[in-house]
Parts: C-alpha cells; structure tokens; sequence
C-alpha cells in the first residue's frame, strides 16, 4: 500500500533516507535530547509535585523519574524496535538495538541519537499519565504498568503515525506528539482514574496544591525543554526547526493569557497556578502543528488552548466526575484533542503541498484521533489490570491514603522542618 503522499511531504526529516552525516544536524539533536529529558525528571516532576498535596510530593515526583528510567530501558530493550522496526502493524528486527552501530545513520544523524531522542518521547508520555492516578495507585503497580505501557500501548501507536506502519496510518499530519503523545497519554491517565475511583475526601474537602512556586518552575522547565520537543522532532538544523521553535513559544505565552483571561472572567482571580497551567496547555496545543503553522496560527491554537484547558478542570471536570488527580486528561488529552483539530486548519500558506484541501484533512486527523482514544483507553485498562494483578491490587489501602504515601512507601517527607 502506497503511503499518502502528503503525509510524507509533512513528515519530519528522519522519514527519508540520507547517507551522509550532518555535523549541524547531529550538534543540534544532541541539544534537543538533552532539553526533552530534563522535561520529565524535572519539569514534569516539579510541576506535578507542586500541584499534588503535601503528604504525597515525594511520591508524585517519584512517579515521574521513575517513568523516566523505566520507559529508557523499555525502550532501548524493545520499544524502539516495535515503533521504528520494519514491520506493517507493528515493527520489528531492532531488539536491543540489534545491527545499530555508531556508524548507522537516520537520516542526517546517527540512528543512535535517533534512538536516544525517540525515547525521551516514550519516557515523558507515560509520566504524563501518571498525573491522574496519583495519591491512590501503587508505586510498585506504577513502575510495572509504565514497562508494559510503553510496549503494549506507546510504541504500536508511534509506529502507526511515524515509524512507517501503514495498516493504520492514517494519513494525519502529528509533527511533534499531539496524538502520539498527549492524546495518548491523557486517556491512558483518564481510564486509569476511572478504574481506580475517587480518592477519599475528593469532593468533600479542598484539595490544595503543595506549592504553586514549584508548579511554576515545572512550568517554566516544561516551556524550556519544549523547545527541544518541538523544533527537534524536524530532527535537523533547519528553518522549520526555527520556525517550530517560535510557534512553539508564541503558543506557549497565549496559553497563559488564555486560561489567564477567561480565569479571571469566571473567578475574578488570575492565579500563578492557572497562569502555569496555561502554559502547558499552549504548549501541548502547538505541538503537532508546531512544524506546519506560523506565527498568526500559532496565536489562535494557543490562546483557544489554554481557554479549553481552564474550561476542562473547571466545568468539564465535575460533569464527568473522574477524579483526575493532576488534569492529565484536561490539559495534555482535551488540549492534544483540539491541537490535532488545529493542525488541518491553521497550516501555513507556505507549508501546503498543491491540492491541499482542509476538509479532507480534517477527517484525517479526526480518524487518527478517533483510532488513539479507542486503541489506547482499551489497551491501558488491561495493561492496567495486568499490572495491578501482578502487584496483588493497584490501590493503596485506605491507611497509607490517609497517611500519605511519602511517609509509608517511601519514608521521607517532602520537606523536614
């Protein structure tokens, strides 16, 4: 089968093939690896810890280096050969990197940067996830459903939209994550909520955030490491690399006046939490049309973000009554959902191959949503329920709830006074 022609047109770089090594190229990865990990240890972690309540920091920041170091091992082992391996449905002949030397070449870099990149996607998608389920899941269920779901989950959907599958390539245009990673990771989060229920005292008592400083300095690692996510997903030293770069900041800075805005409409207050929030909200509404908008795009896909992402916690929230711990599902899911959308409508003049039509891609993009929300919601419930059966229950009792899982799983406090 024959793929669309305008989704390779539209693919990053490392979808073709190219035999000579670019120093300019290889320089700029290994910086974009290096931002793209730092947004999961420790933006991820900081923005997560500061939202979760102080009796579970330490838990909840846990989570995500754990996430970090599983998915890199899951992933060298076998992920990056179910998503970048030769195969239709799923990929295959890369166990443990077999045949990559320093020597083999992805496009213009070596393929184990590629390799080493790839994964830092991987790693954060399933620490995202986390956010839903935290102050209530098992530490030791967590780790175990982070292995399987990078394999089980993860991995076939990225090879679907950019390893080369073509069984259910579906012609949608993701440059930089928005169905691969955010949808993906904001449904596997919501389903697990669903299943684990309510904590406790949700919806009885103010649950309030353990310090809004550490969300806005989670934030702000976030938007930086961002750029590596982004602009490097070109996966070269390019003008679309620096046109992603600045769309990815535009949207970025309108998502906190977003959320900030309508925020301050409803509740009269513009706090830095909202404001930090808005930031993340911008950043995952860019992120597949980061290689393909420009500047006047940009302004609308981040603005409209971050509104929807105050509106998802504020009122979508309790009408469906999941306790989605952190919003997971509302800022990365909700928004990931609306910058698919996007992607198809605000494609830069200059972006567009000939006979372009915006309906048509429209429906693409709708398809591929559609094929992530069902695939991944389906599949992370077993992986889930594997996972917690392996661990004799998923949930903690209601003691170590009460308590906080800092002092009984882990035996320290987020902060000794």
């Amino acid at each position: 089968m024959k793929k669309n022609l305008l989704t390779l047109a539209l693919l990053p770089s490392f979808a073709f093939a190219n035999e000579t090594l670019n120093g300019g190229d290889t320089a700029w990865m290994l910086i974009a690896t290096a931002l793209v990990m730092l947004m999961t240890p420790a933006g991820l972690a900081l923005y997560y810890g500061g939202l979760t309540r102080s009796k579970n920091v330490i838990n909840t920041i846990s989570m995500s280096l754990g996430a970090f170091a599983v998915g890199t091992v899951v992933w060298v082992v076998i992920g990056y050969s179910l998503a970048f391996g030769e195969g239709d449905f799923i990929g295959t002949g890369k166990i443990m990197l077999s045949g990559i030397t320093p020597d083999t070449l992805s496009g213009t870099i070596p393929e184990l940067l590629f390799v080493a990149f790839q994964g830092t996607f991987a790693a954060i998608a399933v620490a995202i996830a986390s956010g839903s389920m935290i102050e209530r899941v098992k530490f030791s269920t967590f780790m175990l459903f982070s292995a399987i779901w990078v394999v089980v989950v993860y991995a076939p959907i990225t090879h679907w939209a950019w390893g080369g599958g073509e069984t259910l390539n579906l012609g949608e245009i993701d440059f930089a994550g928005g169905t691969v990673v955010h949808i993906n990771a904001g449904i596997a989060g919501f389903v697990v909520a669903m299943i684990l229920g309510r904590r406790k005292d949700y919806g009885k008592k103010a649950i309030k955030p353990f310090s809004p400083v550490f969300v806005a300095l989670g934030a702000a690692l976030l938007w930086f490491g961002w750029f590596g996510f982004n602009a490097g997903s070109e996966v070269a030293a390019d003008g679309t690399a620096a046109s992603a770069f600045l769309v990815t900041n535009v949207a970025a800075s309108l998502g906190v006046l977003g959320w900030l805005a309508v925020e301050y409409m409803v509740y009269k207050k513009a706090t830095l939490v909202g404001g930090a929030s808005g930031a993340v909200a911008g950043l995952v509404a860019i992120t597949p049309a980061s290689g393909t908008a420009d500047v006047s795009g940009a302004v609308i896909i981040g603005v409209v973000g971050g509104a929807l992402g105050f509106y998802g916690v504020s009122k979508l929230k309790k009408l469906f009554k999941v306790d989605d711990s952190l919003d997971a599902f509302w800022v990365h899911g909700l928004v990931g959902i609306w910058g698919s959308v996007a992607t198809a409508i605000f494609m830069a003049d200059y972006a567009r191959p000939e006979e372009y039509e915006v309906v048509s891609q429209l429906f693409k993009q709708l398809k591929a949503i559609l094929l992530t929300v069902a695939y991944s919601g389906i599949m992370t419930a077993i992986v889930y329920f594997v996972a917690s059966a392996l661990t004799r229950g998923g949930r903690v009792d209601d003691e170590t709830e009460t308590i906080g899982l800092d002092e009984v799983t882990h035996g320290e406090k987020g902060i000794n006074l």
